[in-house]
C-alpha cells in the first residue's frame, strides 16, 4: 500500500498547489473585474482574456520552475541575488496581501449575507472563522488542498450553468477572440485591459502560491520540473476556464441589451441570467471565490516571513490565523478602507515585474540554480511579462497616487 501512496500524494499537492494558485487569482475582484471588461468590451474581451492567459503562462513557469531549481522560497532567493532584496520583496507581498485579504473578507462577507441574509459584517465573521478552521486542522495542508479545489470546481460548474441559462453568441465570442474589435475610443483601454487581467491573475502573492506550496510539500528539484510546470499551467488554465465562463455569461446578458448594475456587476450577471435562483448561485460563488482567496493569501503571504527567523517557522500557522484575524478585525471596525486598496493596487501593480526580474536573474545564477539551464525563450517570455507589467504599475502610481493625496 505504501507503494501506492506516495504517487497519490504527489498527484494530490501538485493539483492542490495548481487549484491554490487558481482559487488565490479568482477572488471578489476577478469576478468584479470580468463582468465589468464583457460588458465595456463585449464580445473582444474574449481577446484580452486568451492575451492575459499566454502572459500568465510566461510569468507562471518561470517562477514555479526556479523556485523548484532553487528550492527556496522568493524571498531567499531574492536575497541571494542582492542582501536585503528578499525583505524588501517579503514587506510589498505581505502588505499587499494583508489589504487585498479585507477585500476578500468583505467578498466572503457579501456572499453570506445573499444566501443567508445575515448583515455582510456577521458574515465576514463567519466566514473568517471557517478560514481560521482550515489551518487549525492537524494537516492543514492537505485540508486547504481539498478545500480549494473542491470550491474550485463548484465556482466552475456553478457559473458555467448561468452561463448556459444566458445563452451566449458564442460563434461571435470565438471571433472576436481572434480578431477582436474593440470600440471606438476605448483602444488604449482595451490594451491596458490585458496586462491587468495580468496583475489580477499572477500579480502579488498569488504568483507564488502555488510554488510555495510545491516547495512546503518536498516537490523540488530538477527531477520534478516536469511535474512543476504541469501544475503551473494547470493552475493557469484553471481561472481561464473561470474567466471563460464568466464572460460568456456576461456576454450573453449583454447582447440582450440588459446593463449591468454599476453597484455590483457580478451580482446583476447571475439575477439577469438565471433570475432569484443565479442571484442565490452568485452569492455561493462570490462566498467560495473570497473564501479560498483568504486562504491563500494568508498562507502565502506568511511564507515569505517563515525563513527569516525560527520562530516565524515554528509558529507559522498561528501566524496565518492573527493574519486573517487582523484582516477581519479590520473589516469589521473600520470598514472597506478603499485609498488602502487602491495604493495596495498600485504597489501590486509593481510586485510582478520586481519579483519576476529578480527571478529571471536567479535563474541564470550558477551560485543558485548551480547546473540547471534555463530556456531562452522562457527568459524572453518572462521579461516582456516584467515589462508590460512594470509600464502598468508606474502608470497606476502616477494616475492613483495623486488622487489619495487629495
Amino acid at each position: 500500500m505504501s507503494f501506492f501512496r506516495k504517487p497519490r500524494h504527489r498527484w494530490g499537492l501538485l493539483l492542490g498547489a495548481a487549484f491554490l494558485m487558481a482559487t488565490s487569482a479568482i477572488g471578489p475582484g476577478f469576478l468584479t473585474q470580468t463582468s465589468v471588461f464583457t460588458a465595456q468590451f463585449g464580445a473582444s474581451f474574449g481577446f484580452v482574456i486568451l492575451m492575459s492567459v499566454l502572459l500568465d503562462i510566461g510569468a507562471q513557469m518561470n517562477v514555479w520552475r526556479v523556485i523548484a531549481i532553487a528550492e527556496q522560497r522568493a524571498q531567499d532567493i531574492a536575497n541571494a541575488v542582492l542582501p536585503g532584496l528578499g525583505y524588501m520583496l517579503a514587506a510589498f507581498i505581505v502588505l499587499g496581501g494583508l489589504a487585498f485579504n479585507i477585500g476578500n473578507i468583505a467578498g466572503a462577507g457579501l456572499g453570506v449575507n445573499v444566501l443567508l441574509g445575515f448583515s455582510v459584517e456577521v458574515g465576514a465573521v463567519l466566514s473568517a472563522a471557517i478560514a481560521i478552521g482550515i489551518f487549525l486542522w492537524k494537516e492543514a495542508g492537505r485540508a486547504m488542498d481539498r478545500v480549494t479545489q473542491s470550491l474550485g470546481l463548484m465556482m466552475v460548474g456553478l457559473t458555467l450553468y448561468v452561463a448556459v441559462t444566458a445563452r451566449p453568441p458564442v460563434d461571435e465570442a470565438l471571433l472576436r477572440t481572434l480578431a477582436p474589435a474593440p470600440p471606438e475610443g476605448q483602444r488604449d483601454a482595451f490594451l491596458l485591459s490585458i496586462v491587468t487581467l495580468v496583475g489580477g491573475t499572477v500579480g502579488g502573492y498569488i504568483t507564488f502560491a502555488g510554488a510555495h506550496r510545491l516547495l512546503d510539500g518536498g516537490i523540488k528539484g530538477k527531477e520534478s520540473l516536469p511535474q512543476v510546470t504541469r501544475s503551473s499551467v494547470s493552475g493557469i488554465l484553471v481561472t481561464a476556464v473561470m474567466r471563460g465562463v464568466l464572460f460568456l455569461a456576461a456576454l450573453g446578458v449583454v447582447a440582450q441589451g440588459a446593463e449591468l448594475d454599476p453597484k455590483n456587476p457580478p451580482a446583476s450577471v447571475f439575477q439577469l441570467a438565471a433570475g432569484p435562483i443565479g442571484y442565490k448561485l452568485f452569492g455561493m460563488v462570490m462566498w467560495a471565490a473570497a473564501i479560498t482567496s483568504v486562504a491563500g493569501s494568508a498562507y502565502t503571504s506568511v511564507s515569505f516571513l517563515r525563513t527569516f527567523h525560527r520562530a516565524l517557522d515554528n509558529y507559522y500557522r498561528g501566524i496565518i490565523i492573527g493574519f486573517i484575524a487582523t484582516s477581519t478585525v479590520i473589516f469589521v471596525w473600520v470598514g472597506r478602507p478603499v485609498a488602502l486598496l487602491i495604493l495596495a493596487g498600485a504597489l501590486n501593480g509593481l510586485v510582478l515585474p520586481i519579483s519576476l526580474a529578480i527571478l529571471l536573474i536567479a535563474a541564470h545564477c550558477t551560485t543558485i540554480v548551480h547546473d540547471y539551464k534555463h530556456p531562452w525563450w522562457m527568459t524572453f517570455a518572462g521579461a516582456l511579462v516584467a515589462v508590460a507589467m512594470a509600464c502598468l504599475g508606474t502608470w497606476t502610481l502616477v494616475t492613483e497616487l495623486p488622487k489619495l493625496i487629495r
